[in-house]
């Protein structure tokens, strides 16, 4: 009876023999197992990896911003009066300095555009602004020449009123530039940049007054 008491504690046999098992398994086969777990692992951390890698290449190398068009300057020549009006066989013409800012990691290539020129809300001149390149993180200046058809300024009421006696033009200005970034010579994005300025050009001083330009994106 004693001898059967003695004996109960070797009751958990199937521990014993699974972990007999494991311990009988030949090294082959341990190492493939370990080999496995290793190579599991290593995938997981590489998918991790290329997770993160993406997240952040999304949120700052593919995230795209708006490239910033301002009008910096405005000069006005060939303005000639006879007898207290405009000159109507004379084009007026006017001179933009413009800036192209490209905040994007990637260069801005832009085609031909289109700058459309308002006085009183009324169309009096239209031109085409060059192609060009605006580098990664760089400004590029270039000037745009508008000829102001004197007919359609003298259509505007009370323009040149305003000219004769304040010395000032008021004017505003559409410009829509369209091109593409490409980031790192594989993806390509389309954009369309639409800029209303507004500005004011003093005779006087032959500056601009109060300008300011309000873009519109889209890709």
């Amino acid at each position: 009876m004693a001898e059967r008491e003695q004996a109960k504690p070797l009751a958990p046999a199937a521990f014993q023999i699974r972990s007999d098992e494991d311990e009988n398994m030949p090294a082959p086969a341990k190492s493939h197992r370990r080999n496995c777990i290793k190579c599991c692992g290593c995938i997981t951390a590489i998918f991790l990896i290329l997770a993160t890698t993406i997240v952040v290449l999304v949120l700052t190398v593919f995230q795209v911003e708006d490239p910033v068009i301002r009008m910096n300057n405005v000069s006005v020549q060939r303005l000639e009066f006879v007898n207290g009006t405009l000159r109507a066989d004379v084009n007026v013409t006017l001179v933009a300095d413009v800036s192209v800012k490209n905040p994007n990691s990637a260069t801005f290539k832009f085609n031909n555009g289109t700058t459309t020129v308002y006085c009183g809300g009324m169309v009096v001149g239209e031109a085409n602004t060059p192609p060009g390149k605006a580098k990664a993180r760089r400004t590029l200046h270039m000037n745009v020449t508008v000829d102001l058809i004197p007919s359609k300024l003298l259509a505007v009421p009370g323009l040149m009123s305003d000219i004769l006696s304040v010395g000032k033009l008021n004017v505003s200005s559409n410009t829509v530039i369209g091109g593409k970034v490409r980031i790192l010579q594989i993806i390509k994005k389309y954009i369309v940049v639409r800029v209303n300025c507004t500005v004011t050009y003093n005779f006087a001083s032959q500056a601009i007054q109060g300008g300011h330009c309000k873009p519109h994106l889209s890709i």
